[in-house]
């Protein structure tokens, strides 16, 4: 399947964090990826993702403003399963 890539824009990196705002388009992915890094993501809008993980897919709703944790080594690829753009920003850990 061909779809769009999400977009990321680093906001701050310096020796403790690293913080950027994801975008996504309907339909856009990040690509798959194994995080380096303990993180937590707030979301900036309300929205459906698809969660493609090598266990096997799953859905989570995003609630704006209302955030989660994940930790070093999650690997999975994201998808924006909404019909609009979905936000949100991640804060790595270092």
């Amino acid at each position: 399947m061909n779809r769009p890539p999400a977009i990321s824009t680093q906001q701050v990196s310096n020796e403790r964090v690293i913080v950027t705002e994801w975008r996504f388009a309907p339909g856009a992915e990040t690509g798959w990826h194994r995080h380096g890094h303990d993180y937590v993501v707030v979301p900036q809008t309300d929205g459906q993702l698809l969660l493609e993980t090598t266990q096997g897919n799953r859905e989570t709703q995003l609630r704006a403003g209302q955030s989660y944790a994940g930790l070093k080594g999650v690997e999975h690829n994201v998808v924006n399963a909404t019909d609009h753009e979905v936000v949100f920003i991640e804060v790595e850990i270092r």
